[in-house]
Parts: C-alpha cells; structure tokens; sequence
C-alpha cells in the first residue's frame, strides 16, 4: 500500500499532468534520492537538459523516459515542490512558497534557480492554479 506521501505527491503530480512512478518516489527519502540524482544531472549537463537525454546519460532515471522533451529543470522544481507539498499534507495540510524553499534548503535540494521556478510557475505547489496541467507542455521543446 502506497504511503501518504507517495499517495498526496502522486495526486499533485498528476495535478500538473506529470507522471511519478512509485518506484522513484514512493517516500519522502526516495523521492530526495530522485531530486539530488536529477539536480546532479542537471549540474552536468545544464539547465535545459531534456528528460529523454538525462536517460540516455545513464542516469538510472529510465522509468521517465516517457517525459522526453520535457524539461528536466522543470520537472525536478515540480517534484522539489511537491516533496514539500505531500510532506506538509501528510503532517498538516498545505504549503506556500517559503515552505517550499525551506524543504528544499533542509533536503540539499536548493538551487539559484528554484525561486524563479516556483514564481513563475506557482501551480507547482498551489493547487489552486487552475491552469497548472498545462505547465508541462510549455517546458516541452
């Protein structure tokens, strides 16, 4: 049985029309083991790496493969917000932006440009944001 965390990242990952497979994600330590593997990659490569290319490095990310094009900056803010998301619904219920931050601080996930992301795309960890499934197609090639 999936965790609450898996169970309130998975739903607010699917919010944003983003796919998280539970073999990544299924707790909070997984889905900080995926960021930090993601945030290496990103590192590496830049910022505008594609998932698809992240997976042809050989990064042990393949059960995304599926995401192609999609960018993998995107994504891990995406998934930076929703570990704070799922950890503050699971213990309490809900997030703003500094929340967020301060997930990401705590975890070694921050990075100069997560701000920007999270201001710019807010749908990340506010549910509220109506249009936030269509974020993804925006951060596609």
């Amino acid at each position: 049985m999936p965790s609450d965390f898996y169970k309130y990242f998975k739903e607010d990952m699917e919010g944003l029309g983003l796919d998280c497979p539970e073999t990544l994600f299924a707790s909070h330590g997984a889905a900080i083991q995926t960021a930090t593997v993601i945030l290496g990659a990103i590192k590496q490569f830049g910022r505008n790496v594609t998932i698809a290319e992240l997976v042809g490095a050989g990064t042990g990310l393949e059960k995304l493969i599926y995401l192609g094009t999609l960018r993998a900056s995107y994504y891990v803010g995406a998934v930076i917000g929703n570990i704070a998301v799922a950890t503050g619904r699971s213990l309490a219920g809900g997030n703003s932006m500094a929340d967020v931050l301060l997930s990401a601080q705590r975890n070694h996930l921050h990075e100069p440009w997560l701000p920007s992301v999270l201001l710019r795309w807010p749908g990340i960890y506010q549910q509220g944001v109506k249009s936030r499934k269509h974020y993804k197609h925006v951060w596609s090639r």
